[in-house]
């Protein structure tokens, strides 16, 4: 598949629009939408197609599963990021290990959840940013023998830079914490292997690059690591027999699906799978290559404007976005909006997200638009 010539005309909203805000949610492909539309004529044709929808769920499991390398059966399919990583708190024992590392670059939701756990004894340590970077200094610092798990992101949502994975996943083993990965802004735009990366556990969703929509997320549990955690938060989609309808009983399944709950986000299953099979045909190699072109012309683009850029250089230690300090974030994104351009902000400063469908020329409208309103940058 050539990038971006092969997808981007199933993707409407170039037709009125500069969009380069993968970052926050992919654009909406044809495929997607006629995805909803055979979820609903499904529907509409049987009624109550629950073996179709289990099998769409199954589908849906395994195409994860292959973007980051593991089996099926490892895979816990949930509403969102949020759902997964919360089944996993309240099946943590903090009795002997209470505490939990994280860092300031993660997204609200996950440190919530895990300051949440301190009404369960939980002692939460935070490792702070340092001059632009995260030094594994702070990690050796925060993990003891004390440490039940380590909580990291791949990529920042508020400056693209990457951790440091392989170095906290060796700090972790000498102390015998686990490491869990928020990979939801790598997963479809940066290649992810679970056995290369050593992690324990691995959330993403959909809702980002990989081109689904919201509803739709996956927690990957290391083979054999499910069965020393017991969610207390549950649903009868994470028993050993889902139909057994057992009012009386609470037994879990043996696997990563014990991270599951309620009935599955149907129609979001039916987009995310989707989404995926386009990240899947394009390559997730391919993509990554293609967007660190054009970040590569942004980033010279955005010299020449005497802009900051505040994401790493080094291609190694970024994801796909980039970000550009503004004197007023919310300014300049709405002034490029007004312009056709869709980016965001964070933390002052506008995100630019390009994926596989964006060319050289969205990058050069985005340095036009930016050179347009040079006061707005820092």
């Amino acid at each position: 598949m050539r990038l971006p010539d092969d997808v981007r005309q199933g993707f409407r909203v170039f037709e009125r629009l500069v969009y380069v805000n993968s970052c926050s949610a992919g654009a909406l492909s044809e495929d997607v939408r006629a995805a909803y539309d055979e979820y609903l004529g499904d529907w509409e044709a049987e009624g109550s197609p629950w073996e179709r929808w289990i099998e769409r769920t199954e589908q849906a499991r395994g195409a994860f599963a292959r973007l980051v390398g593991a089996e099926s059966r490892d895979v816990a399919v949930t509403t969102s990021l949020s759902a997964a990583v919360s089944a996993l708190a309240t099946g943590l024992d903090l009795a002997r290990r209470p505490k939990v590392v994280l860092t300031d670059w993660e997204f609200p939701t996950v440190g919530q959840i895990w300051h949440a756990q301190e009404q369960r004894g939980a002692e939460v340590v935070h490792v702070s940013e340092v001059a632009g970077e995260l030094p594994l200094e702070g990690f050796a610092e925060a993990i003891d023998e004390r440490t039940a798990l380590v909580s990291i992101t791949d990529v920042c949502y508020r400056n693209g830079a990457r951790v440091d994975v392989p170095g906290v996943v060796a700090l972790a083993r000498q102390h015998g914490a686990l490491v869990l990965l928020d990979a939801y802004q790598s997963a479809g735009s940066l290649p992810l292997d679970v056995a290369a990366l050593g992690v324990d556990l691995l959330a993403a969703g959909t809702t980002k690059y990989l081109l689904g929509s919201p509803g739709l997320a996956f927690l990957w549990c290391r083979p054999g690591l499910a069965e020393r955690i017991t969610p207390a938060a549950t649903g009868w989609f994470a028993d050993e027999d889902v139909f057994a309808m057992d009012v009386q009983d609470y037994s879990p399944a043996a696997d990563a699906r014990r991270f599951q709950s309620g009935t599955p986000p149907v129609p979001s299953v039916y987009a995310g799978l989707a989404g995926m099979a386009l990240i899947e045909r394009a390559g997730v190699a391919e993509v990554a290559e293609h967007v660190a072109g054009l970040n590569a012309r942004l980033e010279a683009g955005l010299d020449e404007l005497g802009a900051t850029v505040v994401t790493p250089r080094d291609r190694e230690r970024r994801g796909a976005l980039m970000c550009v300090a503004a004197t007023d974030a919310p300014a300049l994104v709405r002034a490029l909006r007004a312009g056709d351009i869709v980016t965001s902000e964070r933390a002052g400063s506008v995100r630019i997200s390009p994926h596989l469908y964006n060319r050289e020329d969205d990058i050069d409208a985005v340095l036009a638009a930016l050179e347009r309103n040079r006061e707005l940058l820092a």
